[in-house]
């Protein structure tokens, strides 16, 4: 069923080309503060779609993104005409993030929100050494690696991706544990869990060997100890054209297209 939004919010990322779609959208259809609209307009590539994710995480505020920087996974095709219809007839795609919880070197705790994907890389020439449990049991005393990342249905086709992990479907009720150039086991290519697991991640030889903690871009260095799972507390709604949704587009990578 269409929906109607009484108010629009553009944000753009700083090129060129971007800025300049905001001012002429703006001219033609309006525009409000964002933190006011009932819809958001995000003009750029992914990662100006999820500098906005997170920027308005927890406020229910539907986002439809039009490509107008490099990478476009998560975006539409740009088009000025017939903006309100388009809005009016998207389809709706709901993403959990995942909760980030890292303990560094000095006993510090941090928290922080990943839409794609939680990391953990080695910060020297060394490999990283790490044991994994999930739901309190260890299921790996040790893998020797240049990390491990879980990531979430909709960030499978990122970074996890490159490193050979699973493409997810959008609504599997899965995450994807998967190790970066693992050593050892030599063999081990990762794993599918359920998306309400706890997943903790601790590092071997903290001092010889630190590892960063990454949760799309916040960066806790020389982490000790980082637990994951997903939060079902907050939900994210992005925002594509009928044809284009975030589920088809996932297919679609799957059979390379």
């Amino acid at each position: 069923m269409p929906r109607s939004y009484s108010s629009i919010g553009f944000v753009a990322s700083d090129n060129p080309e971007a800025q300049d779609s905001r001012v002429r959208l703006e001219e033609r259809y309006g525009g409000v503060d964002p933190k006011q609209a009932s819809v958001i307009v995000a003009l750029g590539g992914d990662g100006l779609m999820l500098q906005t994710l997170h920027r308005f995480m927890g406020r229910d505020k539907p986002i439809y993104g039009m490509h107008r920087g490099s990478v476009g996974f998560l975006m539409n095709d740009y088009c000025e005409d017939n903006l309100i219809e388009r809005l009016a007839a998207a389809q709706r795609s709901i993403i959990h993030p995942l909760l980030m919880r890292a303990i560094d070197h000095n006993g510090d705790e941090t928290t922080a929100h990943a839409i794609n994907e939680v990391s953990l890389l080695r910060q020297t020439h060394q490999a990283a050494k790490l044991r994994i449990s999930v739901d309190g049991k260890v299921r790996m005393e040790e893998l020797t690696a240049d990390g491990i990342l879980v990531a979430t249905p909709a960030g499978s086709t990122a970074y996890n991706l490159s490193a050979n992990g699973p493409i997810l479907p959008l609504n599997a009720p899965l995450l994807a544990l998967t190790p970066l150039a693992p050593f050892r086991p030599r063999r081990w290519r990762g794993a599918l869990l359920p998306n309400h697991a706890r997943i903790a991640i601790e590092v071997l030889e903290p001092e010889k060997r630190p590892v960063a903690a990454v949760a799309d871009g916040h960066e806790v260095r020389r982490a000790h100890r980082v637990e994951v799972r997903k939060d079902p507390s907050l939900q994210l709604v992005l925002l594509h054209d009928q044809g284009h949704s975030l589920d088809e587009r996932i297919l679609r990578e799957q059979f390379g297209y």
